[in-house]
Formats: structure tokens, C-alpha cells, sequence
């Protein structure tokens, strides 16, 4: 009978041992994230001070590198590019988890008035311009940083293995550039030896409500394609247009042609969709009708079938009108990012854990966004989740709205310690569970 007994408890005495232990852990982390804010504030200004642009991040992969080795982990670098990966080994079998964090800037000229605001210049398709982490990417990487100096410090307590991703190129590049990013980083081998179970990334949101993780099981973030349209009619005088075939003419019919694709031919009860077209170029001077313009453009679709179907109508559309007028038109689409698709099984197990860095009510299911996002080329390889960290700076008082990609971007610091106890505990908990 005692020996029944015994049995019978057991599991009980473990589960509760093994309870106890993750809630010392627990309040462990919530106190080293407390510690290290201040510091984790000094690395996002640094970066925000310095930014560098996609695949130019060279001073931002050393510095990051170096930070990574001081904390015992075997480090890659360069890796596609200017990528670092980390290594951190608990010493005990267990799953394998990769955090990723994006390193580049953007070719914007900072407006607001921050102590730390960046003045640096660069050039940029040809032009001078400012740099800026206009979307916060100088953030992520003083969050992932944080983690990583916790997670190396707590790494007896915790079982298997984890990667640390800090990745070049996620605003993308130049065609004769590509691969970059999360692409290149996939091809040169950073999801193998060892071999990725779960991949987990956030990206901070400037404009919702500080403090809060929005998250979506599915399709969160839309794939992004580009477009190239070259109008070739026939040059003459601007006073005698019957003499030629005007391409500025053909162009803009496109352009109007183009937006009826997702307003009359796309079936938007089933997902969204974009068509913009961004730039239009065409002739010299005002009374000359020229021979080519050219008009570039942006897709945002949901799904391998609409983005295929998007894609044969952008060049139906383009040819058929330019044809009808007596003009070619050459149309070449760039593939570029697929859609950012959190896996539903990884998704469900891991709310809870958003849920203990944020407090329930500050936890939230959201609408799919049509930006877009690299990270997808990791959940096209592995189990992955990509959250939203609200940082809107409510008590600034800004004139603006600090939009992303966008001279008066601005976030609420605040905000950095809910995004780091989100990615250690879902790194923790995926760690332990499995």
C-alpha cells in the first residue's frame, strides 16, 4: 500500500518541484530586466547615434560580436555579410531556440529634437542623404543584447541551446545585391548545427500603445514584391503629339489601370491586398515628349495564389494598355519577401508566456498588416512566431505622428523591459517544455 502510495504522489512532488523552480527562475528574470534597463537604454542610444545602412552595418556587427564573445558564447562573424550569430550552450540536451534581432537603418534624415538624434550622412542610390534606425531596429538589437547577457547568466538553470541572430539587410537591397537579410543568413547555414527547433523575433511598434504584445496565429505580415514598368512610345515635339506615341500618357493609364486589379479583380473577402506604384519617371523638359517612361512599384499579398494571380494581372494590365496605344511595355517583378506566417501550434503554446511579461490585459490579437518582414524566410525553415511590441511615446506630446520610415519616428523607451521579459520567457518556457 505505501508503495502505491509513493507512486501515486510522485508526479505530484516533481510537478510541483518542477513548479517551484520555474517560478524562482521567473522572479529571477524580472529582476535581472530591472537591473539592466538603464543599460540596455545607453546600447539602443549608441545605435541610434551611429546607424549604418543594409549590409553596411560593419562598426554595429563588431561592436555586437565582441559583446556576444564576452559573454562566453561561440560566435560567426561575418555571416552573410555583416550578420553575427551566438551560441549559447546550457551544457544539458534540449531543444534549440533562435532569437532574431535586425541590425540596419535607413537612408531618412532625422527630424525630432532627441539628445542622441543621429546626424550621420551617407549616400544612397546616387544621393546624399541622412541615416536614421527609423523603424527601430537599433531597439530590437539593445533588447536581444539584454537577453543574451541574462540568458548567459541563467544558463544552469536551463536546459538545450540558443541562437542568437543578429541579422544585416532586413530593409532590404539593391537587385544586384539579393540574396541579403534573412535569405543570405538561411542559405549560409545559421538555422543548422545545430539544427533550429522554434525561431522567435518581435518588432516594435511605434504606434501602439506602449507596453502591450500584439500578436496573430497565421498570416500577420504581408509577402512584398516589386515592380518595374518601361513605357517605350516614339519622341516628338511636346506641341505636335500626333507625331509620336507618348509614353507619359500610357504611363499614367497604367498607373489608373493597375489600381483597378485590387479594387475589381481581387477577391478581398479572402485577404488583402496593395498595388502602389512609387515612382514615375519620364523626359527633360516640358515640351518634349520623350521616348520611355518608367514607372516602380510595390505588391503586398497573403498568399502564394493571390500573389501569383496579382502578378500575371500587374503585366496583362500593363502590356494590353500600352499595346492598345501603340507603345511596349516591359514589365519585370522582383520577388522579394514571402508573408510572415506564425505557426499556429508554436502560436498557441506560447501566449501564455506573452501573457506573464505583459499581464493579460495588455495582450492582444490583431488584424494582419501589410507591411512586410525577412523573418518569413526563417518560418519558411522552422516553427516561428513574430510579435508586435507597442511603444507609442503617449506622454511626449509630439506635433507628429513618430510613423515608421518616417523623419520623426520616435518610441517610448519604456517599453524595451516588457519586449525583453517576452523573449526570454517564450525562450524559457519553450526550453523547458520540450
Amino acid at each position: 500500500m505505501v508503495k502505491k502510495l509513493i507512486l501515486f504522489f510522485l508526479p505530484l512532488l516533481t510537478t510541483s518541484v518542477v513548479a517551484q523552480k520555474n517560478s524562482r527562475l521567473q522572479i529571477k528574470i524580472e529582476n535581472q530586466v530591472t537591473t539592466l534597463e538603464p543599460q540596455m537604454i545607453k546600447w539602443r542610444r549608441k545605435f541610434h547615434q551611429n546607424p549604418e545602412l543594409s549590409n553596411k552595418e560593419n562598426q554595429t556587427g563588431a561592436f555586437i560580436s565582441e559583446y556576444l564573445k564576452s559573454l562566453g558564447m561561440e560566435v560567426q562573424y561575418p555571416i552573410a555579410k555583416t550578420g553575427v550569430v551566438g551560441l549559447l550552450k546550457t551544457g544539458k540536451p534540449g531543444p534549440v531556440v533562435a532569437l532574431r534581432a535586425d541590425m540596419d537603418a535607413l537612408p531618412v534624415t532625422e527630424r525630432n529634437s532627441l539628445p542622441f538624434a543621429s546626424t550621420v550622412k551617407s549616400t544612397y542610390g546616387g544621393q546624399e542623404t541622412g541615416v536614421m534606425h527609423a523603424c527601430g531596429h537599433d531597439a530590437h538589437m539593445a533588447m536581444l543584447m539584454a537577453v543574451a547577457k541574462i540568458l548567459s547568466e541563467d544558463k544552469s538553470e536551463l536546459k538545450g541551446m540558443v541562437k542568437f541572430l543578429f541579422q544585416p539587410a532586413e530593409e532590404g537591397v539593391s537587385a544586384n545585391e539579393m540574396p541579403a537579410g534573412a535569405e543570405l543568413m538561411v542559405k549560409e547555414g545559421v538555422l543548422e548545427n545545430p539544427k533550429v527547433d522554434a525561431v522567435f523575433g518581435l518588432h516594435i511598434q511605434s504606434l501602439l500603445p506602449s507596453g502591450t504584445l500584439n500578436y496573430r496565429s497565421g498570416p500577420l505580415m504581408a509577402a512584398v514584391d516589386g515592380f518595374d514598368v518601361t513605357v517605350k512610345g516614339k519622341g516628338a515635339h511636346g506641341a505636335t503629339p500626333w507625331d509620336g506615341i507618348d509614353p507619359v500618357v500610357i504611363g499614367s493609364q497604367i498607373v489608373d489601370g493597375l489600381q483597378t486589379i485590387v479594387s475589381r479583380q481581387t477577391e478581398l473577402t479572402e485577404a488583402a491586398a496593395v498595388i502602389t506604384v512609387g515612382t514615375f519617371h519620364a523626359g527633360i523638359r516640358r515640351n518634349i515628349i520623350p521616348e520611355e517612361a518608367r514607372l516602380q512599384g510595390t505588391i503586398r499579398t497573403f498568399g502564394p495564389e493571390m500573389q501569383k494571380k496579382v502578378h500575371e494581372k500587374i503585366k496583362l494590365t500593363a502590356t494590353k494598355i500600352a499595346e492598345a496605344s501603340g507603345a511596349i511595355a516591359d514589365v519585370d517583378i522582383q520577388i522579394m519577401y514571402p508573408a510572415t506566417i506564425n505557426d499556429p501550434k508554436l502560436t498557441e503554446m506560447m501566449v501564455p508566456s506573452l501573457i506573464k511579461a505583459a499581464g493579460k490585459e495588455k495582450v492582444n490579437v490583431i488584424s494582419a498588416v501589410t507591411m512586410a518582414e525577412d523573418f518569413s524566410f526563417f518560418q519558411q525553415k522552422v516553427p516561428g512566431l513574430f510579435f508586435f511590441l507597442g511603444a507609442y511615446p503617449a506622454e511626449m506630446k509630439l506635433e507628429r505622428q513618430p510613423t515608421h520610415h518616417t523623419a520623426d519616428f520616435m518610441i517610448d523607451e519604456n517599453s524595451f523591459s516588457v519586449g525583453v521579459k517576452a523573449l526570454l520567457n517564450v525562450t524559457v518556457d519553450y526550453l523547458m517544455k520540450n
